[in-house]
């Protein structure tokens, strides 16, 4: 399916000969040191996008007045067993003040841990750590999930906890790894008081200013330090571009803003610039493709913005006054022929045929291979959440405070009696998209782990079709920074997760409080989630936690796996 070749089986059986236990004895960097800020390296160093033999590695260069740019790749921290060296030497007619320099490492071996630096002349990087995708027998294996990281919104407290403390294996980031707005827009309240007001201080639009706010990014020591531990595999969701993307446009894409084409094109250009990604031949939207993990797991990932997403339903075509009656059956009808003939249309598409058949595909392959794990990377959340009737639900003091001054809260909270779907930016807003989905899964009879970003809570679900056969189980994290859906109507002794989870069958969790990310440690015998929390973002001085712990076990008679609670 991968416009990327992300898997490159031929190579499978290659240069490691036989297979190869990954377990848990590398060597390993005891404290990733930033580069100093008056050198080249300003940035830090990433790798990412691995393969069974080669990895990308990727560093931006400050000052760059040409001579020798290269890299080396090591067995040791010491670098005194170099495997892999690439470099060139490079004159300009003027100092060039910014620049990437992304270089494949290839001929490595498969599972192996391997470290690198960058130089520029006589000035060396600081260095990183980087893994292969293990060929063979793997018997354990770590993923860090991780989504919604807003510079001005907080600390990146979650990035230094994973660096430090989670013993990853890959980092797996799926989408809002930056944010487009301008300082007094969405998040930045306090980032005056942080230090981390956003740069530039108005929307991202431009090349340069979609590149400035990557820099910005990468100027942190916390996400310089996750860089640096462990590869990463990247997806973007809709904030790499513009608020709510599709295939057409963006809810934060309006008049005056210029063409939508060029702000994606150059949105696009600086994120494949800016991250240790490779780039598909062909349309660069088209990021999507398999990973194989060993015997153990294959790991599908997903484009669901900029290729195949048709526009937004808006609830604006709700059918109904928010204050109907909700005993009406005219209403009801109305209401539910809303929900089956607009946003349940046939026709509307998430992702496409291509990336269902390529999902598909790579699904049946895992199982014709015996392996235990199929992950999907998502997103937004797959499973189906509707709103709680707030309108009940809500106490009423809430809900004085929350209308007193705004009818939209008024006639959202009032429209909430009619199990409207959570959201319809997610695949609620495409449920036959979905249905689709999970027939091309039931055909081949697979069952997968979805693993989801975008809503800044953690959840798990399960994952369910219209007739009642359970797919898998969707986990999904919090977010690194941005605020949580309520917060802007956080009360003592309100929990909307709760709210959330006595509303819908499907949700076993829902944590709309905490920021954190998601360790998933797969075994061939069980599959184990920890929901880990950081205790603020409003300093570099937090505690860890952990909210919950979900434990899975591989499918057994043809039932799919089911997220038990062990902690």
């Amino acid at each position: 399916m991968s416009k990327i070749k992300l898997t490159r089986r031929a190579a499978l059986m290659g240069a490691a000969g036989a297979s190869l236990a990954v377990g848990a004895c590398s060597p390993r960097i005891e404290a990733f040191q930033p580069a100093s800020q008056d050198g080249p390296f300003r940035h830090g160093v990433a790798s990412g996008d691995p393969d069974q033999t080669s990895v990308m590695l990727w560093t931006a260069l400050t000052n760059d007045g040409g001579g020798y740019r290269g890299v080396e790749v090591a067995t040791d921290p010491g670098f005194e067993t170099i495997v892999f060296e690439s470099g060139e030497d490079i004159r300009y007619v003027m100092m060039q003040p910014l620049g990437t320099l992304k270089i494949l490492a290839t001929g490595l071996r498969p599972g192996q841990t391997y470290f690198y630096r960058f130089r520029l002349d006589d000035a060396y990087s600081p260095v990183g750590t980087t893994r292969t995708l293990p060929v063979g027998a793997v018997g354990t294996y770590t993923i860090g999930i991780f989504s919604c990281a807003n510079f001005p919104a907080g600390h990146f407290n979650v990035y230094r906890e994973a660096a430090e403390n989670g013993g990853l294996d890959l980092v797996l980031h799926l989408g809002d790894y930056l944010y487009e707005y301008a300082m007094g827009q969405y998040a930045t309240g306090n980032a005056e008081a942080l230090n981390r007001v956003p740069d530039p201080v108005h929307e991202m639009i431009s090349a340069a200013d979609y590149v400035a706010r990557h820099a910005q990014y990468k100027s942190d020591p916390d996400l310089q330090a996750l860089h640096a531990a462990a590869p990463w595999i990247m997806t973007w969701d809709d904030h790499e571009t513009a608020n709510d993307s599709n295939r057409d446009g963006a809810e934060n894409h309006n008049e005056g803003e210029g063409s939508w084409d060029d702000r994606r094109t150059a949105a696009l250009r600086a994120w494949y610039d800016w991250t240790p990604t490779r780039e598909p031949e062909g349309d660069n939207r088209q990021r999507y493709g398999a990973y194989e993990i060993g015997d153990l797991a294959t790991l599908v990932m997903l484009e669901s913005r900029l290729t195949d997403r048709d526009p937004q339903v808006s609830l604006d075509s709700f059918p109904v006054a928010s204050d109907a009656d909700d005993s009406d059956p005219d209403v009801l009808a109305a209401v539910a022929a809303w929900k089956r003939d607009v946003v349940g249309d046939e026709s509307r598409s998430l992702v496409g045929e291509q990336q269902i058949a390529g999902i598909r595909d790579a699904c049946a392959a895992s199982l014709a291979a015996g392996k235990p794990w199929r992950i999907l990377g998502n997103q937004v959340i797959m499973a189906r959440v509707n709103f709680p009737n707030f309108a009940e639900e809500m106490p009423g003091w809430l809900r004085w405070y929350a209308t007193r001054d705004s009818e939209f809260a008024r006639n959202f909270i009032m429209r909430t009696r009619f199990e409207v779907p959570f959201n319809l930016d997610m695949w609620d807003g495409y449920p036959a998209e979905r249905e689709r989905l999970y027939a091309a899964l039931r055909e081949v009879g697979a069952d997968v782990i979805t693993v989801t970003g975008d809503v800044h809570s953690f959840w798990a679900n399960d994952l369910v079709d219209n007739s009642g056969h359970r797919i898998g189980t969707e986990l999904v994290g919090a977010s690194v920074t941005s605020p949580s859906p309520f917060s802007g109507f956080a009360a003592p002794g309100v929990d909307y997760g709760k709210m959330m989870r006595e509303a819908n069958r499907d949700v076993a969790q829902c944590n709309m409080v905490d920021h954190g990310f998601i360790r998933l440690t797969l075994t061939p015998n069980e599959a184990l989630a920890d929901f880990v929390t950081v205790s603020t973002i409003d300093s570099r001085d937090y505690r860890a936690g952990i909210d919950s712990q979900w434990r899975m076990q591989p499918a057994q008679g043809g039932e799919a796996p089911v997220a038990e609670r062990v902690g």
